[in-house]
């Protein structure tokens, strides 16, 4: 009895949240900003706006682990590749939430291409997949997504991305979609030394989500991050170290009804000829 009890918990903190199976926004980097990523340019932008890799020039993989509400039975899992290519980058990522009794998982595969150093273009698709286990069923269905970003100056990365433009179903029996989700936003660098980052998130179903974060890099290999978001109010902050090829970002987030959520990325970049993110 008390596994059944976890397994109506878990769906239940899941549409107290977002819908299931949703955009999960992944990287301490982005968490610790309030997620207000969709205007960088870095391996986890394979997750949050794919046209963010197009501006990497070395083979990348990372992974990531996020505690929602520090309750184990609701962890992100995930892991991510980037490789640059002549012709542009492709990204395959693997998300998995949950635990034994449910689970979500997402398998990504997307493309991106710059056409100078001011402009990219990308899109991508996920197949995902939901599990009830004890015989209440299983779902799976593809949906696409396509990002854009321009930067005009030198300091302004301008970012725009849309999740299920489709409107796919989840389920044709229980007639559920998947989230239809739109954002924009732009990263500012206000120095050497700080970015902003600014955006606006709309799910066709919810209300308007607004996210603002700021970086500052203490000195070349720390970085000091924070951030705030709406619906649900969330408050962020976390760091990031940058040893060599290595890059360490933890982050941590507080739900005012659910509690703390931490999560710890780590990624590795073969090669030196650019930075693991967009400074």
């Amino acid at each position: 009895m008390k596994k059944y009890f976890f397994v109506i918990l878990i769906i239940g903190i899941q549409l107290m949240v977002k819908a299931n199976n949703d955009n999960y926004a992944i990287g301490a980097r982005s968490a610790a900003m309030g997620n207000a990523s969709v205007a960088m340019s870095d391996l986890w932008s394979a997750h949050h706006n794919p046209a963010g890799l197009a501006f990497m020039h070395q083979v990348t993989v990372g992974v990531n682990y996020e505690n929602r509400f520090l309750i184990k039975e609701l962890g992100i899992k995930s892991a991510v590749v980037a490789i640059p290519l002549k012709f542009g980058t492709v990204g395959v990522s693997i998300r998995n939430f949950g635990y034994s009794l449910y689970s979500e998982n997402k398998y990504n595969v997307s493309f991106a291409k710059a056409f100078g150093d001011k402009f990219a273009a990308a899109f991508a698709i996920n197949y995902l997949t939901t599990r009830i286990a004890e015989g209440y069923g299983n779902s799976a269905s593809f949906a696409g997504e396509i990002g854009l970003q321009a930067k005009p100056t030198n300091e302004l990365t301008i970012g725009a991305h849309l999740y299920n433009p489709t409107r796919t179903m989840l389920s044709k029996k229980a007639a559920e979609r998947l989230p239809t989700i739109i954002r924009f936003g732009i990263n500012y660098n206000l120095s050497k030394k700080v970015i902003f980052a600014i955006e606006t998130e709309k799910d066709v179903s919810k209300k308007t989500v607004f996210k603002a974060g700021v970086e500052y890099a203490a000195v070349k290999e720390l970085y000091l991050r924070m951030g705030i978001a709406t619906n649900p109010v969330l408050s962020s902050f976390g760091f990031g170290i940058h040893l060599k090829n290595f890059n360490l970002d933890l982050a941590a987030n507080y739900h005012q009804v659910l509690g703390m959520t931490s999560q710890i990325s780590l990624a590795y970049q073969f090669g030196n000829k650019a930075p693991l993110t967009n400074e």
